[in-house]
């Protein structure tokens, strides 16, 4: 079954730039093809002319994109992008504008309300500004933001440095301050006597003790010859089997005292003799082997 589709599949720009470029005319500055994609560069204060022309008679319906990009060299050091789809043809182009610090861009919200947002960013971005757009505000970099983050001149030292802060909810400037020091090494391992603490040692750190209880003689202990002699009576001398004395040599020689000690308990009941066996194992032959015929079936 055979499926139609409404667009190309494929591009083909055999032709386009002739095309367009003749449907410019004085709005267009340059013209060229790069990676499969037509590049049109048109006149700053052409460019909503340049698009709603792209849009009616060319089928260039939709917005896709509007880009920054910042060339410091350059007397015009921006370009702006805007990148243009056709859902019928399946054709997508660049248009480019080149604009300073001080120049605006005519804003193209009256083509297309996606526009809005789109030149907002490159405004937050890289600090273009676009005529004619009523609500030209920061977009994505934090309210009290100074500067444009994609310009190539912002600076990464100062005086001043930029944090958010919890307590006001909003990023905010404040002196430097280095919280740590990154411009003295001592080079000394901490094994070896450093005269600072690694972090985590002061965890270590035990209030010392108030009083510290020590014993002045024996008589606090309760030891002495007398409680030595005690203790003595009670251990059996060993008895060695080698002779010579070892760890796990000696054991306990028994002492005759006049305490009668209990004997073993007599046991609960007498065991039954039984009769010896009369077969073996050679006689449980014919129960575990099976016949020789039995074998062959």
């Amino acid at each position: 079954m055979a499926v139609l589709h409404s667009a190309p599949r494929f591009t083909r720009i055999e032709g386009l730039k002739g095309t367009l470029s003749h449907a410019l005319g004085d709005h267009l500055l340059h013209a060229h093809e790069e990676h499969g994609e037509l590049v049109l560069t048109v006149r700053r204060g052409s460019i909503e002319d340049s698009l709603r022309l792209l849009r009616d008679e060319h089928a260039y319906q939709q917005l896709m994109e509007i880009a920054g990009v910042d060339y410091p060299s350059r007397p015009e050091r921006f370009e702006v992008v805007y990148m243009l789809l056709s859902l019928t043809t399946n054709s997508r182009i660049m248009v480019k504008v080149t604009t300073s610090e001080e120049l605006p861009v005519p804003t193209v919200t009256t083509l297309w309300p996606n526009a809005g947002w789109l030149e907002r960013e490159v405004f937050d971005m890289f600090g273009v500004l676009f005529d004619g757009n009523t609500d030209l505000r920061r977009i994505l970099t934090d309210y009290g933001f100074e500067g444009h983050p994609f310009r190539k001149d912002f600076p990464l030292t100062g005086y001043q440095e930029l944090r958010y802060s919890e307590d006001e909810k909003r990023v905010v400037y404040e002196p430097v301050d280095l919280p740590q020091d990154l411009r003295q090494f001592d080079f000394l391992s901490p094994w070896e006597g450093a005269d600072y603490a690694l972090p985590g040692d002061e965890k270590a750190e035990v209030p010392p003790v108030d009083e510290v209880k020590t014993t002045a003689s024996t008589k606090d202990t309760g030891a002495g010859e007398k409680t030595d002699e005690k203790a003595a009576e009670h251990v059996a001398p060993a008895k060695l089997k080698s002779g010579i004395a070892g760890q796990g040599d000696g054991e306990p020689a028994p002492v005759d005292t006049d305490i009668d000690e209990p004997g073993a308990p007599d046991p609960t009941e007498d065991r039954l003799d039984q009769p010896a066996r009369e077969t073996t194992a050679k006689d449980t032959k014919g129960a575990t082997e099976t016949d020789k015929e039995e074998r062959d079936t």
